[in-house]
């Protein structure tokens, strides 16, 4: 095809169409004090109705949450229609970002988690928290340390206008990996021989969050393009489906935090003593694979999703992980839980740096076009 031909699928101006349905109206501009209010609320109607906080977390199978699967896949789904899969098959071309991804997840986060949490527990926080409730959240930010972001860095690919199909084959490479590499990093950095982690829930929560929405939008997105043309798909089907991913994502954190509300708000002295640590922490890891994509000389649009995925956590698996190895009311659980407080709210933030510094990589668009 010769430069400037337009595709098959695109039927004419389908990325101008396409930008448009990316760009951030008043609803994502603003979707930072969205977060907040949302959270306010969650922690509100927890602390107010317990019990029914109590009954929506009871509606489990193998420890993943159903009301979250499905809010989940409500969110993940109008980012999978929005996805052209032809560019998955370039980013597997171009395995460079997804190996960045691999080290900083698997080679570099992990450890450095292990020492966030060991020098903050155990050395700054020593004086005023007891030696055994430091070590439960230890290990709780152990847990979420070794769960790099699967479903959830979609959405901030999303925002920061990051190649999705690089995003949805690190998602993919991803999931693969924390099936294989999460029990051995758990065994070693929690100091235990024989610990058991749940692979039905990592399994389970990869299909729910990430394989249905992805079926269901590759089958959307061919059959609609098929019917009514790629020109109406990307300005009219496309229009309005940003709006249901975020309004899901507000949904989501509503419910999370309903189920830890009054725990928060009880303990607020320990939930910024573990939230210290955990930005630390994700502000370093960002940094570091941000840098490395840049000495790579990756695009813009490799480089934000490759530094965003090492940088999130999968909050949902290491919540079920540490409830189940060590309880529900334990120090764990609740380090894994401060993990989901800080994580939107900075990761918002992130996507605004990367947005703000997109000027300084070469740029996909610009190379394709």
């Amino acid at each position: 095809m010769t430069k400037g031909a337009i595709a098959p699928e695109s039927g004419g101006d389908y990325r101008a169409g396409y930008e448009r349905a990316r760009s951030l109206g008043f609803f994502e501009k603003y979707l930072t004090v969205w977060v907040l209010l949302c959270m306010a609320a969650g922690i509100g109607l927890g602390y107010l109705l317990p019990d029914a906080a109590r009954a929506l977390n009871s509606l489990k199978i193998a420890e993943v949450n159903i009301p979250v699967a499905m809010l989940l896949f409500a969110m993940m789904y109008p980012i999978m229609v929005q996805i052209d899969f032809r560019e998955v098959v370039e980013a597997v071309r171009h395995p460079k970002p997804v190996v960045l991804t691999l080290v900083v997840n698997w080679a570099i986060k992990p450890f450095t988690m292990f020492l966030m949490a060991r020098f903050f527990m155990g050395v700054v926080w020593a004086p005023y928290i007891a030696r055994d409730p430091g070590l439960s959240y230890q290990a709780g930010m152990i847990l979420l340390g070794i769960a790099p972001c699967t479903a959830m860095v979609l959405v901030w690919s999303y925002l920061a206008k990051g190649f999705m199909g690089l995003t949805l084959v690190m998602v993919a490479v991803n999931s693969l990996s924390m099936l294989v590499l999460y029990a051995p990093l758990g065994s070693l950095l929690l100091g235990a021989s024989d610990i058991t982690v749940p692979f039905l829930t990592l399994f389970l929560a990869i299909i729910f969050y990430v394989g249905v929405a992805l079926i269901a939008g590759y089958l959307t997105r061919t059959s609609l393009i098929r019917r009514r043309g790629a020109v109406w798909y990307e300005t009219v089907f496309l229009k309005h489906t940003g709006k249901i991913s975020m309004t899901a994502l507000l949904l989501t954190l509503i419910f999370l935090f309903m189920l830890q509300g009054r725990v928060i708000l009880e303990q607020p002295a320990v939930i910024g003593m573990i939230a210290l640590p955990l930005f630390l922490q994700t502000m370093l890891i960002f940094v570091v694979g941000y840098l490395a994509a840049r000495t790579l000389r990756l695009t813009y649009e490799d480089a934000a999703p490759s530094a965003m995925i090492g940088a999130s956590n999968h909050f949902e698996v290491a919540i079920a992980t540490a409830s189940t190895l060590f309880g529900l009311e334990s120090g764990a659980a609740l380090a894994t839980v401060v993990g989901v407080l800080i994580e939107v709210p900075v990761m918002l933030f992130l996507v605004r740096i990367c947005l703000r510094t997109a000027h300084l990589f070469p740029s996909r668009r610009a190379q394709v076009g």
